[in-house]
């Protein structure tokens, strides 16, 4: 995977970084294994239109699989925990669109036993 890392009013350091790419290992699982050409547009920003709260961080990711697009936005206090639950929220997109894809692909197994076992497909 390609992460493309990009800071808005903050400098990335090694740290951050290496914490950003430990916590991507993890969406790894999510990904399909056949093509290993994904892009990832990650973005850390430091916000400080927020009078009363103080500087507010914000992580946002993009992935680009196949023509599909794939992002998650997450604005906290703590630099880390915006990215842990950016990761979060990206992890269950692509969990969720996972499950639907072999969901699909059940269903269309199901339909071809039961056109093999001679019950029509059209069924409810």
């Amino acid at each position: 995977m390609t992460i493309n890392l990009k800071g808005t009013n903050i400098s990335i350091t090694s740290e951050i970084s290496n914490y950003l790419n430990k916590r991507l290992e993890g969406i790894e699982k999510f990904l399909p294994t056949e093509n290993q050409s994904f892009i990832a547009d990650v973005e850390l920003a430091k916000t400080t239109n927020h009078h009363k709260a103080g500087d507010i961080f914000r992580a946002e990711i993009n992935i680009h699989i196949a023509g599909k697009s794939f992002r998650a936005v997450s604005e906290q206090e703590d630099l880390f925990r915006a990215i842990d639950d950016m990761k979060d929220e990206v992890a269950r997109e692509l969990s969720s669109n996972k499950k639907k894809k072999l969901s699909l692909i059940r269903k269309g197994g199901q339909k071809i036993k039961n056109i093999i076992r001679g019950i029509s497909p059209w069924r409810e």
